[in-house]
């Protein structure tokens, strides 16, 4: 099947009793044996239940991976990828990612023997340079949160594998419409459903999609030890939402360039970064290994912190929402919403002013999308 097909069709059958299309919601928690030792495939909801085994079948299928497993978050996600390791193992992490990832691994998971070290992975040597005997996964976004840096996968995946390094990529920004982790090299992909799989903001979820058995055997463990599972209703709504995503993302990237370029264009913005840009500095990685480069901008106003506070409380139609990925636009600050966990100063080491935009670019019409900025912008 091709990919727009694969999001329609790819594990869903049609009901056996009934014959409906859609698959039902299984809101059962547990499942009656027909005798001692002897179930249908399911007993309790925690270990499995056939809505999620569904939409984990769907995942798996559009990531062109084997294996899905899915999570009630991107973070329990996360969490449950980094807890295969070991006590004192060392991992290799981009050095802009997700604030609640570097909450995660910073607050949580180093206080439990985990050792971590920042690199900017865009620079593949950089990558090589910190590799340890002792490193055991690579961890990465591309694109990444909030600055948009990407990185070559095929290439880290190059230094990993005569390590036997595991490489594990959050895709959440490309999704499976624009990027394929697991085509490029990668072990292990992970995303937030929350965002644009799902699409609707009406779920918190999220998924690892492995090729490796044995790695799938620990992800179900962790299913049923940790219980961290999405519930069958929000399967469903994942399920839904999933049936459009290569539609979506065609509106999502589209608009994401347009809009792009009008900010690029603006007299009182200073600095964007987006990766359909030439002039984002890994324009020709990102045009090799995505189809299209997803809604996801990042800018700054030549007025600073203070400018910016200023567009985002002028804004109409972008909704200020600490979220991204959804068919509403929203605008965010990442200083103070999705990385006000970062320290100050390691913010700033990254790159992350308390001036920087993040703007999830929607599916609504784009032109009512740049009105909207328009007059935000003439208030700053």
């Amino acid at each position: 099947m091709k990919f727009d097909t694969k999001c329609v069709r790819a594990g869903i059958t049609p009901d056996p009793t009934t014959g409906a299309i859609v698959p039902p919601i299984y809101q059962s928690a547990t499942f009656v044996l027909e005798e001692v030792g002897k179930d249908k495939g399911f007993d309790y909801t925690r270990s499995s239940n056939p809505t999620r085994q569904t939409l984990e079948a769907a995942l798996a299928a559009v990531e062109g991976g084997k294996h899905g497993a899915c999570f009630s978050s991107g973070m329990s996600a996360v969490d449950a990828v980094l807890r295969t390791l070991e006590v004192g193992d060392h991992i290799v992490c981009s050095d802009d990612v997700y604030g609640g990832v570097s909450r995660l691994f910073n607050t949580i998971l180093s206080r439990h023997g985990f050792d971590f070290t920042y690199v900017d992975t865009s620079y593949p040597e950089r990558v090589a340079e910190a590799i340890r005997p002792n490193t055991k996964m690579i961890w990465m976004e591309t694109p990444t949160n909030p600055l948009l840096k990407v990185t070559d996968i095929r290439a880290i995946a190059d230094i990993a594998q005569p390590h036997g390094i595991p490489v594990a990529v959050d895709a959440t920004f490309a999704t499976p419409a624009l990027l394929r982790p697991l085509e490029w090299g990668a072990d292990i992909v992970m995303h937030s459903t929350t965002k644009y799989l799902s699409g609707h903001n009406q779920i918190i979820g999220g998924v690892v999609v492995t090729n490796d058995d044995e790695f799938q055997a620990k992800m179900r463990y962790q299913q049923k030890s940790i219980g961290a599972i999405p519930s069958p209703f929000d399967c469903w709504l994942t399920l839904t939402g999933l049936k459009t995503l290569a539609l979506r993302m065609e509106r999502h990237s589209a608009s994401g360039l347009t809009v792009a370029r009008f900010l690029e264009s603006h007299s009182k913005v200073a600095k964007v970064t987006y990766p359909g840009l030439e002039s984002h500095p890994r324009y020709s990685v990102a045009k090799q290994q995505m189809s299209a480069f997803s809604g996801m901008i990042s800018f700054e106003l030549e007025g600073g912190v203070q400018a910016g506070r200023k567009l985002m409380n002028s804004v109409q139609l972008c909704a200020l929402a600490e979220s991204l990925g959804a068919v509403e636009t929203m605008i965010t600050h990442p200083a103070t919403m999705t990385h006000a966990d970062v320290p100050a100063a390691e913010r700033n080491a990254r790159g992350l002013t308390d001036g920087l935009v993040r703007l999830s670019v929607g599916i609504e019409d784009v032109n009512d999308i740049l009105s909207d900025l328009k007059m935000a912008l003439e208030s700053v």
